[in-house]
Order: C-alpha cells, then sequence, then structure tokens
C-alpha cells in the first residue's frame, strides 16, 4: 500500500557536525540561549537534547553562579542519557561528572524512603548534579521548602509529561517553583503533543518561556546516510496476528509494537501474542538465559534471528541491558515491545517501526517513529508503518474503528507537516514583488500584526496543527464530506479560537491564513518547470525518440506518459495538462524564462507559484491527498461506511458556514445541474448546500434584520 507519507532528504552531514565546543547544530542553537531563566527546548529524537542540557547546566554552574542541577527523567532508564561524560576533550571547558550516589536511576521504587532522602541530602549538600525520574522529584518535593529551589537549575526530560491540569502533580510542581522561587528551568522534549486536549503549560505560564526549536527537517536532512523516510498505514480484518506478516518484514531491523491489551486490536492475551507472531516467523531455537534474547530460525531460509521479547516481564529488566549495550548492527534483528522501546530508546540501526492499532498519543507516535530515524550506515530509508483494523459494517464497534482509522490518518499528516521544510510566507503588493530565496509571496495574505503572532507562527505552528488534526470536525473532513472553505475559513479558524482565547479578530485571521497556507503547501505538489524539462530531456525513451529523428508531434505524446513515470500521483488529464507551460508552448519548447517558473498543483489545476492569492489557498482541502490515498487503498463499500459514520455526527451548521455555501456555491450548482441543491442528495455537499438555503431562510425568519438578500 502506498505511503501516506514519503519525504526525501539531502544527506548534508550538517546535523552531525561539530563546532570548537563539540556541539552539533542543535546544542549550539540552544547554548546560545543559556542565559535565559526559562528555557524550553523542542528538538527530535536523536538531536542530542541531554548533551544540550549538559552544555547549558554546566554553563549555569560554572559561570553563571548557579549552585546545582537537577534533571528529571520520566523512566528510570533515559537517565542513562545523562551519565558521566567527557565534554573537555572535545574543546568544551568542563566535563560533565556524576555521583553514583545521586544517580537516584537505579533499580527500586522511585517513592522509596533510600531515594527521597538521597534527594534531600542533595539539596544539602555540596554535591552540583542530581538525576531522577519524575515520580522521585514529585515525592521529594512534598517535604522540601520551595526555598531549596532557589539558585538550582531544574531541568526536565520529555516535558511533554507535564500537563496544565490541576490533578498534574508534575505540572502543579512546576508551577509553584516558578512563582515562589528563583530556580530556572531547562524543558525538554521531542515532542510537544499530548494525547488529550490539556496543554502542557498555561499560556501565560508559556510566554514566560525562551523557545528552541530545531524542526525534524533540520534533523533528517543533515544526516549522512539516510536518505529518506515513509509513513504509511495497512489495514486488516478479524485478528491482526493473521495479518502481521504482510507488513513484518524480518530481513529488516524492526521494532513490532503490538497494541495495548485494553485496546479493540488486542486479542486480550499479549503473551499468545508475541508467541504467535515468533511462530509465524521461525522455530524458537533458544533464550540466552542470560541476556533474554531468543534465537529464531527463520521458516523461509533457516537465517538465525536475534529477538529481544520487551512484553514478556519476566525477562524485561535482562533483557533491557542487553539491549542498552548494544555495539553492532548484528547484536539485534527484532525487538517486540508493548510498553517500552518507545521515548529515549536508542537502537541506531532500527531501520522499521511496525505499530499495531490506533495510537490515541500523538507523543506516542512521534517517539515511535523517532526509533527508527537514527542516521545510521546500514540504511538509507527508514519506514514507520501503522497497521490498523478495517471499519466493518457489521460490527457493532464500527464508530470505533471509524474514529481510530481517522485519527491513525491525521497523525501521519501531522508528521508529513513536521518533516517538510518551512516557508517564508510574504504578502504580493505587486506584480513587480520579486521574492527572495526561499520566499512565498502571495497575494492577500496578511503578514503577522503582533509579537505574539510572530512568536506562535515560530514556534508553536505544528503544536497548533496537531490541535487542529485533533479536533472531531477536522477528523470529519477526511474523507472528502466538507467543503474545502469551510474547512479552511471556519473549522480550523474556530480550534485557533479555542487555543489562542485572548488573540484578536485579526491576529486570529492572520494565524488562521499562514497555518492554512503552510498546510496547502506541505501538502500539495510543487513542480520546478526546468527541473521537469531537465528530466524529460534524459528519459530514455524520449532520448531514443530524439535519435530516431522521430517527428515533433510524435516525442510531444511521449512527453505526459513521462510525466506519469516522474510523478505517478498525476492523472492522465493533469500530465496532459502539465505539458503546457503555457496555452501554446510544450514544456520542451518552452523558453529559459517560462522554464524558470514554478507551478503548483491546486484547487484542480496547475497554479504559477507566482500568481497564488489567499482566496485561492482557501479553496484548497488540506487534507485532500489524505482522502485520495484513503480511497484508493479501501474498497468503495469500505469507504462508504467511513462516510456513512462521520455524516451521522457531522457538524451542525453555522451561520459562518452556511454564508460560504450561499450564495456563490449555490449559484454555481444551480448554473452547472439547473436545478436547486436536493436536501436528500446521495452527495454531502449537495446536501450542505440545501441545508445552507434552509437555515439561512430560518434566520432571516428569526432576524428580518439580517442582511442576506434570499
Amino acid at each position: 500500500m502506498p505511503d501516506l507519507v514519503h519525504v526525501t532528504y539531502a544527506q548534508t552531514g550538517q546535523s552531525s557536525q561539530t563546532n570548537h565546543f563539540g556541539m552539533r547544530e542543535m546544542q549550539e542553537k540552544a547554548f546560545e540561549e543559556r542565559d535565559a531563566q526559562y528555557l524550553l527546548l523542542k528538538a527530535p529524537p536523536a538531536s542530542g537534547k541531554s548533551r544540550a542540557l549538559m552544555f547549558i547546566a554546566l554553563d549555569k554552574l560554572i559561570k553563571q553562579g548557579l549552585k546545582k542541577v537537577i534533571v528529571a527523567v520520566p523512566e528510570k532508564s533515559i537517565g542513562g542519557s545523562f551519565r558521566a561524560t567527557d565534554l573537555k576533550s572535545h574543546g568544551f571547558f568542563a566535563n560533565w561528572e556524576l555521583h553514583d550516589n545521586y544517580n537516584l536511576c537505579t533499580p527500586g521504587n522511585d517513592g522509596s524512603k533510600g531515594k527521597v532522602q538521597a534527594f534531600r541530602n542533595f539539596m544539602e549538600n555540596d554535591e552540583k548534579i542530581l538525576i531522577c525520574t519524575h515520580a522521585t522529584l514529585r515525592f521529594a518535593f512534598e517535604d522540601l521548602d520551595i526555598s531549596k529551589f532557589d539558585n538550582c537549575l531544574l531541568a526536565i526530560d520529555e516535558f511533554h509529561h507535564v500537563s496544565a491540569d490541576g490533578d498534574s502533580k508534575l505540572g502543579e510542581l512546576l508551577r509553584l517553583i516558578m512563582e515562589k522561587s528563583t530556580a530556572h528551568i531547562v524543558a525538554m522534549t521531542g515532542s510537544y503533543f499530548r494525547g488529550d486536549s490539556v496543554p502542557v503549560l498555561l499560556p501565560e505560564d508559556e510566554e514566560k518561556f525562551t523557545n528552541v526549536t530545531y524542526s525534524y527537517y533540520e534533523q533528517l536532512n543533515g544526516y549522512t546516510y539516510l536518505k529518506s523516510l515513509g509513513i504509511g498505514y495497512n489495514f486488516y480484518q478479524g485478528n491482526y496476528t493473521e495479518a502481521i506478516l504482510d507488513v513484518l518484514d524480518t530481513d529488516k531491523k524492526t521494532i513490532l509494537h503490538i497494541p495495548n491489551v485494553n485496546s479493540g486490536e488486542s486479542t486480550k492475551d499479549k503473551y499468545n501474542e508475541v508467541g504467535y507472531i515468533m511462530d509465524s516467523i521461525g522455530d524458537v531455537l533458544k533464550e540466552d538465559s542470560t541476556t533474554g534474547i531468543i534465537s529464531l530460525k527463520r521458516h523461509s531460509d533457516g537465517k538465525i534471528l536475534k529477538v529481544a521479547d520487551l512484553v514478556t516481564e519476566t525477562s524485561q529488566e535482562k533483557t533491557m541491558n542487553y539491549l542498552r549495550d548494544m555495539k553492532s548492527v548484528d547484536d539485534m534483528d527484532l525487538i517486540i515491545a508493548l510498553g517500552m522501546a518507545k521515548e529515549g530508546f536508542d537502537w541506531p540501526w532500527c531501520e522499521y517501526a511496525l505499530t499495531v492499532g490506533y495510537r490515541g498519543s500523538l507523543t506516542e507516535i512521534v517517539q515511535i517513529i523517532g526509533r527508527c530515524t537514527r542516521d545510521s550506515d546500514n540504511k538509507t530509508h527508514a519506514q514507520f508503518t501503522n497497521l490498523i483494523a478495517q471499519p466493518d459494517a457489521t460490527n457493532d464497534d464500527v464508530k470505533f474503528a471509524v474514529n481510530n482509522m481517522l485519527k491513525a490518518i491525521t497523525a501521519s499528516l501531522l508528521m508529513e507537516q513536521v518533516l517538510a521544510p518551512n516557508f517564508n510566507f510574504k504578502p504580493r503588493f505587486s506584480p513587480h514583488d520579486k521574492a527572495k530565496p526561499g520566499e512565498i509571496l502571495v497575494r492577500g495574505y496578511k503578514a503577522p500584526s503582533s509579537k505574539r503572532v510572530k512568536d506562535i507562527l515560530k514556534s508553536d505552528i505544528n503544536d497548533l496543527k496537531a490541535n487542529i488534526l485533533k479536533d472531531n470536525s477536522i477528523l470529519a473532513a477526511i474523507p472528502g464530506n466538507i467543503d474545502a472553505e469551510v474547512i479552511n475559513k471556519v473549522l480550523i479558524k474556530q480550534v485557533i479560537e479555542k487555543k489562542y482565547p485572548n488573540l484578536s479578530e485579526d491576529e486570529v485571521e492572520e494565524v488562521r491564513q499562514y497555518v492554512v497556507m503552510d498546510s496547502v503547501m506541505k501538502n500539495t505538489l510543487q513542480i520546478n518547470v526546468k527541473d521537469l524539462k531537465k528530466a524529460i530531456e534524459n528519459d530514455e525513451s524520449i532520448k531514443k525518440a530524439i535519435a530516431e529523428n522521430r517527428s515533433k508531434e510524435d516525442i510531444n505524446t511521449l512527453i505526459p506518459k513521462v510525466i506519469k513515470t516522474i510523478y505517478p500521483e498525476l492523472s492522465d488529464d493533469e500530465a496532459n495538462a502539465l505539458n503546457k507551460v503555457d496555452i501554446n508552448t510544450n514544456i520542451m519548447d518552452s523558453s529559459e524564462a517560462q522554464a524558470d517558473k514554478r507551478f503548483i498543483r491546486m484547487a484542480g489545476q496547475f497554479v504559477n507559484i507566482d500568481d497564488i492569492h489567499i482566496d485561492l489557498i482557501d479553496q484548497v482541502n488540506p487534507f485532500q491527498r489524505a482522502y485520495e490515498i484513503l480511497s484508493k487503498s479501501v474498497t468503495p463499500k469500505v469507504l462508504k461506511v467511513i462516510q456513512d459514520v462521520i455524516e451521522t455526527s457531522r457538524i451542525k451548521m453555522t451561520e459562518e458556514e452556511a454564508i460560504i455555501y450561499y450564495p456563490d456555491k449555490v449559484a454555481k450548482f444551480m448554473k452547472t445541474f439547473g436545478r436547486v441543491p436536493d436536501i436528500k442528495s446521495a452527495d454531502f455537499n449537495e446536501r450542505r448546500m440545501a441545508e445552507a438555503i434552509l437555515f439561512l431562510k430560518e434566520l432571516k425568519r428569526k432576524n428580518q434584520a439580517a442582511n442576506i438578500n434570499l
């Protein structure tokens, strides 16, 4: 099945290069903001956040006069990322040194008296650095005077575990420390998305933080070996264990996450699932008593595979110890996990992350994808696949299955946005305006007018998109049931207003325009005419036709076929249209000036990027490609089930939506079909137009002052 997302990168090697202090690109960027009292570092897995924290913390201890550093991680296994590290040999002015007594990420209960007492002892003595879990921090905090945190640095790793919810003890702890102490805070996360609707920080608290954002694109584009990343999904019916071999490639270094036992995808017997998966692959030869690693002889060719079972609790600890010490690509072939091997787990040779069942947390999905996106010389491509249940109209849980499917797709859409390079949009005021490198000029675009809007667009855009894609009304748009302008002008606007209630109407519109433009541009095909022309000239069939002195007319008939091989997602009509760079000129005959142009596929047509207007962008469904792939990936019957489920829970009509439909869209419909829209039509949009007419008539009846001419 085709990937929903497929991204290629330039392999510049830049993200792994170091400066004279031994800092990589992201670490140097974070270190520049080392003087900030509150620092929020958003950077993807494998970008080096733990070492960035070491650089910043040592500067605060040695040069800024802070007295202590406390590093809190969500689970003990992640504490290893902050072990003692030699930094001076790479050019930095100090080493990261940690006394064993104050590494509290050790076996045992996180809230034990021993660990809590060790934390208290640390706060009273001259030791400088302590590592503990979030839980140990919470337990120790209960009996400490907040003033003890004065002049200390509190670093919280995997910061998305914090919540603004009043019931979140870690969130409340953070707020109290910010309010009642002089502590400095460094918050780090590879994903700022929570699985629920509760924000990580309250807006007034978040505004106190200096943001450092290092994008997935910056990280992956700067790799040396990894060239591409694919994100896709496959469907199954019945038990997933029967379909697992269709998507599990045991020639690839793989992490397989089976579903939670409480999910609809689980058989409710996780141990039996692991056994069934291994039996499907091959025969178990032995389990190493020291490491817990299983040797599996593959059915197909007898190859011996090394398998780690992280589902069975009795062998978890020794297996994890083995996994932490792996030195070679040959040390492991397949890891089967349930709740482990996600955030903070490092297996650089992993090529394939296969996840069974829908994951409700965008954070979890980002973390799982991050397991296979390390740069390593054994791979040029990384793959994430989500195996999810296909909705069945005869099943009582059809609504649940549809919702899970749509949410899984939106997670892929979000990752597509996160993984793509950012655009720099500017208003176009005159046809003579020229875009600078990296800029896209858009007529009718309202540029940010306030610092708050600029900050949102600089640091919050992916977080905002996560909120948009979690919204139930947006989910209803993916199967193609809702008009594009309604999505862009009404539904997305509502999410922005909810997330940023203090923005003015003009500021909301500025954010809305940007997020729509960015989403559409990252989700649409962009074509550089010069590059396309070069690709056509180098095609073997074109070269052969030229060598045979075939006529220009004959060669021109070949060009659309070649275009289809370059852009297989295009229809025949689109390939023919793209062959004409203007109404009279074939692409091969275009002038140099014409060949410098860039076109994008937008609203069913190819548009010169110099002619883009915000009104045209608002006519494009940002999720159109997801719908196209979905409709090709399931049967018409299943697609109808999905659309029917969405229709039964569709959004109520609002005045904003009704005005978008009437009069322009209704008038266009009547001109095309010679009749008014039918409220009983099988077509969703036609019914919505008919409902809009009735809605506005009723509104007029209730309020004769309404300025709507029916």
